[in-house]
């Protein structure tokens, strides 16, 4: 579940992974995610052991923890939450104050690190200290113009700037959204080209550079019906400076020996997102040491076709191919505006499929990396799907892999 802050200021969400084995108007916020350091690699995580397991976590913030866990399970209490937000009288006054400290307290010291670089180097060394690492991210996102995307570039540069001053076994990732780096009305436009593209391989795209397979057969083309118009001068000069950004980035990761990882949004977006993503790959994965990792939501019917074409074409150009699978995020949205425009969701009819499909993927990757070829993120609170994973992966020999195979999950 994505997890939006209400504030605009840069604050920090945080995300826990344990590693297999060691080694304008956007919306902001930072945040962190960790993976197990080299001195818990030996530990066996007994899932029944709940001393081994909470034991760093106080009592007061286990049932905090449980009282907000089980109140943002009820659809009525969120909604609750988001129309006192949105009242008039929350704009200003005694009223903001009084929500926004009691949310301080409960929700954000729940889900979220600090509301500074500092706090949030202060429980990324705290989480490091039980055997987890992090992923840093600056969460900003969906802005609307150049100056926003300038703005935001500089939370993300910023972030991977902390990672030095942490240990280096402590930060896992540094997480970019590319909606926070490219405006959204280009990305739109990026995505209805590309699309139209792969409808019509004749449709000559100058500004595209080389990429990785974005589309598999299977893949919704529906959000684009018509012949959309090349980019205006305009655009690609925009176009530019959204690869510029990226590419910014990227140096600044590899600087700081940091991997960068680019988190997915909906359809509406994403093939655009994949191309700044696999263009980057090609650039900056070099030596089986993928640099540049993207995310592929399991709970879309295409998942399966499109990470095998996509790892396919990365290793006849011999690029390492970094991977984070997740589910999903925005299902409601998905199967809204497929109905709308009277097709078929590109989600998953049920629960089990979704499933099936990540364990899937899991397998695949997880072959993929005994085999030598990049790494991959597994993303799940799904205690079955580990335990997989974990067994395929024991099977393969893949826990001797120096971090090439990681779990995370959200704080």
């Amino acid at each position: 579940m994505a997890f939006r802050v209400l504030s605009r200021r840069i604050i920090s969400n945080i995300h826990c992974s344990t590693a297999m084995k060691p080694r304008n108007t956007s919306r902001s916020s930072l945040s962190t995610a960790a993976v197990s350091s080299p001195h818990a690699a030996a530990t066996t995580l007994n899932l029944e052991d709940v001393e081994q397991l909470f034991g760093s976590v106080s009592t007061k913030q286990l049932l905090r923890s449980s009282a907000i866990q089980h109140a943002m399970a009820v659809e009525s209490v969120v909604d609750l939450g988001i129309w006192v937000t949105k009242l008039k009288v929350f704009e200003s006054g005694m009223l903001r104050d009084l929500v926004m400290n009691t949310m301080r307290h409960t929700l954000y010291a729940n889900y979220c690190a600090g509301e500074d670089a500092a706090a949030a180097g202060r429980s990324i060394l705290a989480l490091n200290d039980t055997g987890l690492r992090s992923m840093l991210a600056y969460g900003a996102e969906d802005a609307l113009d150049n100056e926003g995307c300038d703005e935001n570039l500089q939370g993300f540069l910023h972030s991977v700037e902390v990672t030095k001053s942490l240990p280096p076994s402590s930060v896992s990732f540094v997480v970019v959204k590319i909606t926070a780096i490219c405006p959204m009305a280009l990305l739109e436009r990026l995505s209805d080209l590309l699309r139209w593209q792969e409808k019509d391989p004749s449709f000559v795209l100058p500004w595209k550079q080389d990429c990785f397979t974005i589309f598999a057969e299977s893949s919704p083309l529906y959000h684009t019906q018509k012949r959309p118009e090349p980019l205006t001068p305009e655009e690609e000069s925009d176009l530019q400076l959204a690869n510029l950004r990226l590419l910014k980035l990227c140096e600044k990761c590899e600087e700081a020996n940091v991997r960068l990882l680019v988190d997915a949004e909906d359809t509406t977006v994403q093939p655009a997102i994949d191309y700044f993503t696999y263009s980057s790959a090609i650039m900056h994965n070099k030596d089986n040491n993928p640099i540049v990792f993207g995310t592929v939501q399991t709970y879309l019917k295409d998942a399966k076709e499109r990470l095998l074409l996509t790892t396919e074409a990365a290793q006849k150009m011999g690029v390492p191919m970094g991977v984070k699978l997740v589910r999903g995020a925005y299902m409601s949205r998905e199967s809204k505006l497929a109905e709308s425009l009277g097709f078929a969701s590109p989600i998953h009819s049920t629960i089990q499929d979704t499933h099936h499909c990540f364990n899937h993927c899991s397998s695949f990757m997880l072959e993929k990396v005994a085999n030598g070829h990049g790494s991959v993120v597994l993303a799940t609170h799904n205690i079955e799907s580990g335990k997989l994973a974990v067994a395929k992966a024991h099977e393969l020999g893949v826990e001797k892999v120096n971090e090439k195979v990681e779990f995370a999950q959200l704080y």
